[in-house]
């Protein structure tokens, strides 16, 4: 059985004029029971922030809420005012 690719993704907003500063982590990832993870998390960038893990047992699910994820930090602008950037 191949091991699937794990993932991660890692946004920040910055706008000091408008007191933005977002941080935002998303890892998709198979633990050691073969079930799939998605774990995010987010908060002021500096901060411990707040996250949360969630357990799939097909990876198609996983990736189906991960993309769901990103298509959400894409909209911020709307929300915020204040575009996410890929943090490499």
């Amino acid at each position: 059985m191949e091991t699937p690719k794990n993932q991660s993704w890692h946004w920040q907003a910055v706008d000091p004029s408008r007191n933005v500063a977002r941080d935002y982590h998303l890892w998709v990832e198979t633990d050691l029971f073969g079930w799939t993870t998605v774990e995010r998390r987010w908060g002021r960038i500096g901060t411990k922030g707040q996250g949360v893990t969630t357990s799939f047992p097909d990876r198609r699910q996983a990736d189906t809420i991960a993309q769901q994820i990103r298509i959400r930090r894409e909209s911020a602008f709307k929300r915020i005012g204040v575009r996410y950037q890929a943090v490499e």
